[in-house]
């Protein structure tokens, strides 16, 4: 017996059963969207009318849940951080669902694809969406003023050049002799070589005021070589990447050089997130963000940095005070109750400010970002 192509229901919400309304146009349109609509349970749809494009509707729809935010969206992880339904045999034309795929000749195939974040990631969402737009309403003002260092006197072409060797560049290192480590750096381009090769040393201590001191050193020599300065961030991130090499004190030392010229180099702050799901560089990668967000807040806020969100209740004392500290200079207010909750934690940890060991406490930690944290747009 054949169905009876007129049975009809209007749509519903797969998650809560109740009615949802025609999805219309997004109010800010971009090229190749779908309809879209939104449930009273929270959960939001799109509508792909033909059924042929149901993959782009889903990355629409998630990224429509997420209040725009692609970066954000790309984040989540299905069935942990959100839920997904969907509803056949729809036709935008009448926002009917029918029994049969061909109504009166005319074939219905389209269908509502349906996602609801999970409670807390939906909060999330709209705690960034009201940060951007706070953040958007301050770019009538004048740009973030990086702190620049003097442009370097011009070397005078007829100097006899000064030849490195690594042990005189080790000395200079640890003695912190900027000025004479720019000068070879001028002269020799060996000088940066010999400097990553001392990252390279077991003792925790020297390989972090090492990068400290690489840092400085190519503040200075980016006024007037920077392309020399990102050729060496580049071949840094390249051996983060091989796996068949170590990397003790890259990420320290690129995070050191960008907190110095964040002007030039702040570009390349994003990719340091591409390291912080390994365990062993985790925690240097929150310290980067760190230095860098000290100076220059805005260079950080403008990357992915929500995808660090969760480390500020890692249970690892030392993963979760550099979250704390990160979060507190870039004053994250999405977070604010959570460091509040942890300013009597007494777990003691090591961190490192100008390429010195600073002892600390979570607790104190958390005092020292609330106390930089406003809630005024600066």
């Amino acid at each position: 017996m054949v169905k009876n192509p007129t049975i009809k229901v209007r749509p519903w919400c797969p998650f809560c059963g109740q009615d949802v309304n025609e999805p219309r146009e997004p109010v800010q349109r971009k090229m190749n969207e779908f309809k879209v609509g939104a449930c009273q349970c929270g959960a939001v749809y799109t509508s792909d009318p033909t059924g042929f494009n149901v993959g782009s509707a889903m990355v629409e729809c998630l990224v429509h849940a997420c209040d725009d935010n692609w970066d954000f969206a790309w984040e989540l992880t299905a069935d942990d951080d959100y839920l997904t339904a969907r509803i056949d045999n729809y036709d935008e034309q009448t926002h009917q669902v029918y029994e049969t795929k061909n109504v009166d000749g005319r074939k219905v195939a389209g269908v509502l694809y349906f996602v609801r974040l999970t409670r807390d990631f939906a909060e999330l969402s709209k705690k960034l969406k009201t940060h951007k737009q706070a953040t958007d309403e301050k770019l009538h003002k004048p740009a973030t003023k990086f702190v620049i260092p003097e442009m370097e006197p011009a070397r005078d072409p007829k100097r006899k050049k000064k030849k490195a060797n690594k042990a005189d560049i080790e000395k200079m290192v640890f003695a912190g002799d900027i000025d004479a480590l720019v000068d070879f750096s001028f002269d020799d381009p060996k000088t940066l070589r010999f400097m990553l090769r001392l990252l390279y040393d077991p003792r925790e201590e020297k390989r972090w005021f090492c990068a400290h001191v690489i840092g400085q050193v190519c503040a200075r020599i980016a006024t007037r070589k920077p392309g020399t300065v990102s050729d060496l961030l580049h071949r840094m991130f390249e051996s983060c990447t091989d796996s068949a090499s170590t990397h003790w004190g890259l990420i320290e030392a690129i995070g050191s050089i960008i907190a110095a010229r964040a002007d030039i180099f702040g570009g390349f702050a994003r990719h340091l997130l591409m390291y912080r799901g390994v365990p062993s560089s985790r925690v240097h990668v929150l310290w980067a963000m760190g230095a860098i967000a000290e100076k220059s807040p805005d260079v950080v806020r403008n990357t992915p940095i929500y995808s660090v969100f969760p480390y500020v209740n890692n249970p690892e004392p030392l993963t979760r005070g550099h979250a704390i500290r990160l979060l507190g200079r870039i004053n994250a207010l999405e977070l604010k109750g959570e460091i509040e909750k942890q300013i009597d934690d007494p777990a003691p940890l090591i961190v490192y400010e100008n390429g010195l060991p600073v002892p600390t406490t979570v607790g104190e930690l958390a005092r020292q970002a609330l106390s930089v944290m406003t809630d005024q747009p600066e």
